[in-house]
């Protein structure tokens, strides 16, 4: 199977690419859907994904609720990861640490963004940042990475 970035660089090129792949992530990953990520820019060691606010990923406070935050940063910072290991790798979340700095309200944008050099097998941190729409950061995580190499049924 070609990786994200292989996909998004063919669908972007096309009218209506972007939303597809959007669309096409909450495909291949059910869960991530729920969030109805809008994939803004995928590439090496970079993704921007924003995430509306609605009804469905808030909380009895009426913002945007702790758990989809965090869907939304690991989201983000695995595609990133995922556009920039090489072929004959794969990766799994292992662990996130998050830190609330503000309420969410609006739209929301989570930026992940790293040095490639740092890719190696073991235990990667990854670090997300998520602000609202007046560009103020409301959200923090870092998000370790457990790197291996595939099998050979892979």
């Amino acid at each position: 199977m070609k990786n994200f970035l292989d996909i998004y660089n063919r669908l972007t090129n096309l009218p209506c690419g972007n939303y597809l792949f959007s669309k096409g992530v909450g495909i291949v990953a059910p869960f991530f859907g729920k969030i109805r990520p809008n994939v803004i820019e995928l590439k090496s060691s970079l993704c921007v994904v924003r995430m509306r606010d609605r009804w469905s990923v808030r909380n009895h406070l009426g913002t945007i609720n702790a758990g989809a935050m965090c869907t939304l940063a690991e989201l983000t910072a695995g595609m990133a990861l995922d556009a920039t290991i090489s072929a004959h790798l794969r990766w799994i979340p292992k662990k996130m640490t998050v830190e609330y700095l503000a309420k969410g309200k609006g739209t929301l944008e989570a930026v992940c963004s790293f040095d490639k050099n740092i890719i190696q097998e073991g235990d990667i941190i990854l670090p997300v940042k998520i602000k609202n729409s007046r560009n103020k950061e409301i959200f923090t995580a870092e998000i370790t990475f457990y790197i291996s190499t595939k099998k050979h049924n892979e």
